[in-house]
């Protein structure tokens, strides 16, 4: 059995490892390992895959995931571009749940951070003073070895695990280990729907790329996303019409069929079905902010 390769291995000689990236663009595969991970986004925009979660990300999050959590940090389409000058960047540290001991958590000072590894396993995103404390100390933890790097990574899980400012980013957990196979059908459809969803995207094109029946590529997809694929397209459609609600002075039937929709009834059923608001109470409420 072939699972998803695991790009975050932390070496027999490390307890930890932390990166400091600084690409044309994010690693675009959507995949899942067995380490915990803290990701730092520096600079960047595009759409985040966690789970069963679609979001629109930006430079300044902050995001803790567990082993197994499928995830991806797509950029836009624009830094892939070969004429492009966009950059992104960020910080990432892997580290495994016993990377202090067997039986460390289990004792009673380290219980905070037990509960902060349990909640990890459906993605946490923190905000707030604790998460910018957090940020600063990763940024000198690039700059750290032997047992001060330690200490301070250490004091980065305190943090976090102290922090009240967070919420939960997927509601379903994976607990199993992602086949490579299925990362590498799940990407094809990723990627395709990504550079197409502003166009008109069947479930028929979409099943060809595997290549699979409708029917089945239907049932497959709706089992690795726990949702079906005509949702999956809406969230994606939707999460770039909210983005241009609030950066463009684009009328919403204007937005509405860039953004891939073929009537306005449609696209604001959906919109407030995903959103639970309209488009218009979407661009007031972010005007009074």
């Amino acid at each position: 059995m072939k699972f998803a390769l695991h790009k975050s291995a932390i070496p027999d000689t490390k307890i930890f490892v932390i990166k400091e990236l600084a690409e044309k663009h994010f690693d675009p595969t959507w995949h899942s390992h067995s380490e915990y991970q803290l990701f730092y986004v520096g600079e960047g925009t595009g759409t985040r895959f966690i789970g069963d979660s679609i979001k629109l990300f930006n430079a300044g999050e902050l995001v803790f995931t567990g082993p197994h959590l499928p995830h991806l940090w797509r950029s836009e389409e624009a830094y892939f571009e070969r004429s492009s000058t966009l950059q992104t960047r960020g910080i990432v540290i892997y580290l495994n749940e016993h990377f202090l001991g067997e039986d460390i958590l289990a004792k009673d000072e380290f219980i905070q951070l037990k509960k902060l590894f349990a909640k990890s396993i459906q993605g946490l995103e923190f905000y707030g003073d604790k998460k910018e404390r957090v940020v600063q100390l990763m940024k000198e933890l690039l700059h750290l070895q032997g047992v001060e790097s330690i200490i301070q990574l250490l004091q980065i899980l305190t943090q976090l695990a102290g922090c009240k400012d967070y919420h939960y980013i997927s509601p379903v957990t994976y607990q199993n280990p992602l086949k490579k196979s299925e990362t590498d059908r799940i990407n094809l459809v990723y990627e395709y729907v990504l550079k197409n969803y502003r166009t008109k995207v069947t479930l028929e094109d979409v099943a060809l790329l595997l290549p699979m029946t409708p029917t089945s590529f239907s049932r497959y997809f709706s089992a690795i996303n726990n949702k079906p694929f005509s949702r999956f397209l809406s969230e994606i459609r939707i999460k770039h019409a909210c983005k241009m609600l609030v950066e463009t002075n684009l009328s919403i039937s204007n937005i509405c069929y860039d953004c891939g929709f073929n009537t306005l009834s449609n696209f604001n059923n959906q919109f407030k079905e995903i959103m639970s608001k309209t488009p218009l109470e979407y661009k007031k409420e972010f005007l009074n902010l």
